[in-house]
């Protein structure tokens, strides 16, 4: 396999993690401490501010933050969850 190909593999298995997120959320505050913690880069999407992406969380049937969205390189969603949940931080930060 050319180094081309090998680049375009590692990049499809990169992840990306987006935190939907409040104003005054003490879950989201510790989802974003745990993933500064870990080094884990990641965005961030105030729902209170963008009807969009609380439509996108609603269609996924949560209805609380944070919401964690985790994607591949391709962008396909591989998981998603609600909450502060340290133990898939931990396991998705370290992917």
């Amino acid at each position: 396999m050319d180094r081309a190909a090998l680049d375009r593999l590692e990049s499809e298995k990169k992840l990306s993690i987006t935190v939907y997120s409040k104003p005054r959320c003490p879950q989201c505050v510790a989802t974003y401490r745990k993933l500064n913690g870990l080094g884990a880069p990641h965005e961030s999407v105030d729902v209170s501010e963008d009807p969009e992406a609380l439509s996108f969380i609603q269609s996924l049937g949560y209805s609380q933050a944070p919401v964690v969205v985790v994607k591949d390189g391709k962008g396909a969603i591989v998981r998603h969850w609600s909450g502060f949940r340290p133990d898939l931080i931990k396991k998705e930060a370290g992917k």
